[in-house]
């Protein structure tokens, strides 16, 4: 049974997702720090204040606290928001970073041939011992 839970452990899945978890959970505290220490108190003075906390319907003996739903759905607007402005800022970085690498496209044969064409008659040809390669089989041009 141990070895049975040490390969389920131990698989790439499992151990991504645990490492995620932990990740998420590292960056979740600070995307709650951004928005309740920086990003919160700078839209409060923009906004004379955005808290929704304090809004609530009495009904009979109870109290419904719907301020509270409305400030946890601004907060996740915030937050997702930040989340994209830090994913597209990643993306372009990572598409800058690639544009850099330069890729040599892959020339076909018949594009290599017409570019030892043209260095031939760039250099000068020598009709004696001339090769012409055509298709797959090779040809000595014994012309003078």
């Amino acid at each position: 049974m141990w070895s049975d839970f040490k390969a389920f452990a131990l698989k790439g899945n499992v151990l991504d997702l645990a490492i995620a978890v932990v990740i998420g959970g590292a960056f979740g505290k600070i995307v709650t720090s951004l928005v309740g220490n920086i990003i919160m108190p700078l839209i409060g003075v923009l906004y004379s204040g955005v808290d929704f906390t304090h809004l609530k319907y009495t009904f009979g003996d109870s109290e419904i606290l719907y301020g509270q739903f409305m400030q946890s759905v601004f907060n996740f607007a915030v937050i997702s928001w930040s989340i994209f402005i830090v994913m597209q800022i990643i993306a372009k970085w990572k598409h800058e970073k690639e544009q850099g690498k330069e890729k040599i496209p892959k020339q076909d044969k018949k594009e290599v041939l017409l570019i030892e064409i043209r260095d031939l008659l760039k250099n000068g040809l020598k009709k004696e011992n001339m090769i012409i390669h055509i298709g797959t089989q090779k040809h000595k041009s014994n012309k003078k």
